[in-house]
């Protein structure tokens, strides 16, 4: 048996009895009439939709019912009076993940379920992981071409992309999250990815409450938005910067920091984005702060910078070994926190 709830959507509950019995040595089983509100809470596993779509008013309530199944992210067994071509795609349409006869054996029906749940719980790290990345490509690319041509910064649309990233973390590791990103052809937006996932796993690590959780992960994602306006010559230069070149790649925290001081973006994420290159001895730029004059947003945004850049992948060079990657890190005593540069290995060790 499953750990977790199966819902039983229904229009004949007098005549599901059978059926929520079968379901039932799955997993604890939930039966609800097709009207009434879907109850999320807790999550459930899955669910199977035993309800006639042909009468307008059940497609109608079940039309909701699946949008918030959807959302639920579970797999859902449809039993269809009809079978028909049309039958079977209006209800893979809905959302359903699996069609069949509503004339099935019940306990044909709980076999079925369970192997959708197993299926499901095997493949949702790595769904996870791919909306996180779609969801956070989709908004930095909004971002940089905004802030080529001046449109105004959505923090709205930042924020919607948060959580998937988060949950994508959480729930499929940062490993995974790692080997995705990498395959962007997109450097900066590469970097961009990879700061956020690396921040997302620090913030579950030191145990942020979900707001801050939020907020590092946004100045994570936004950190880098002022090199939308350096000439991509410099940014995808293989090798190093000549001087003059540096000194236009360093501009690249202020023009970030203008764009978004007028978008209603918070101090703390502000201050990331024109900080993250200071350092503890005041050896950073762009201001060249130093010591207690650093917040510890910064302090932290700097060390999953720092880590991102050196184990990105590029044409031209390989990923940098985890343990390497470390190694240089904590060689940065006095421009780094030794304190967080430890607990952030203890992150990038635990469950990567």
């Amino acid at each position: 048996m499953l750990d977790g709830t199966v819902i039983l959507i229904t229009d004949r509950p007098d005549s599901s009895e059978l059926l929520r019995h079968e379901l039932s040595l799955v997993a604890d089983c939930k039966v609800m009439r097709f009207d009434a509100a879907i109850d999320l809470k807790p999550v459930p596993i899955g669910a199977v939709s035993d309800v006639t779509l042909d009468r307008r008013d059940a497609a109608s309530a079940m039309r909701r019912a699946f949008a918030r199944l959807r959302i639920a992210d579970v797999p859902v067994i449809c039993l269809l009076r009809n079978m028909s071509e049309i039958g079977m795609r209006n209800a893979r349409n809905l959302g359903a993940t699996c069609c069949l006869s509503a004339l099935t054996n019940p306990a044909m029906v709980a076999r079925t379920m369970m192997t959708q749940v197993i299926q499901d719980r095997a493949e949702k790290p790595a769904r996870s992981i791919e909306r996180g990345v779609a969801r956070a490509t989709e908004v930095l690319t909004r971002l940089f071409d905004g802030a080529r041509s001046n449109d105004p910064v959505s923090l709205t649309r930042v924020d919607a992309s948060l959580e998937p990233i988060i949950a994508a973390v959480r729930e499929g590791g940062l490993t995974r999250w790692l080997d995705r990103v990498w395959t962007h052809d997109d450097a900066t937006y590469q970097h961009c990815l990879l700061v956020a996932g690396v921040a997302a796993k620090f913030s579950l690590h030191l145990g942020f409450s979900a707001s801050d959780r939020h907020h590092f992960v946004r100045a994570a994602l936004l950190h880098d938005l002022g090199k939308a306006r350096i000439p991509l010559e410099i940014l995808n230069k293989p090798g190093r910067l000549d001087d003059a070149e540096m000194a236009i790649m360093r501009t690249h925290p202020v023009i970030g920091y203008e764009k978004l001081k007028d978008s209603g973006c918070d101090a703390l994420t502000l201050g990331a984005v024109r900080h993250h290159h200071e350092m503890l001895d005041g050896s950073g730029y762009p201001d060249r702060l130093s010591g207690d004059s650093i917040g510890d947003t910064v302090r932290l945004m700097t060390i999953c910078d720092i880590y991102s850049a050196l184990t990105e992948k590029r044409a031209y060079k390989p990923a940098m070994p985890n343990a390497v990657a470390m190694a240089i890190l904590s060689d940065m005593k006095g421009r780094l926190e030794d304190r967080l540069v430890q607990s952030f290995g203890e992150a990038m060790g635990n469950g990567s």
